[in-house]
């Protein structure tokens, strides 16, 4: 895994479950068990990721 460089793209396309500390450059996950019906948007956002530091489990 990647480090986190805080571009910011998974809270752009999924900012109820990522959030984005731009001074340390790490993401925070806000709900780690999405529910069934968004782990698909929640899997494209892990996607976006240009330096791919997140993985969706499960």
């Amino acid at each position: 895994m990647r480090k986190c460089e805080g571009l910011g793209m998974c809270e752009s396309m999924a900012n109820d479950y990522f959030e984005v500390d731009e001074d340390d450059e790490l993401v925070h996950v806000i709900d780690e068990n999405p529910p069934e019906s968004d782990r698909a948007h929640v899997y494209a956002a892990v996607q976006a990721c240009p330096v791919l530091a997140l993985t969706l489990e499960g």
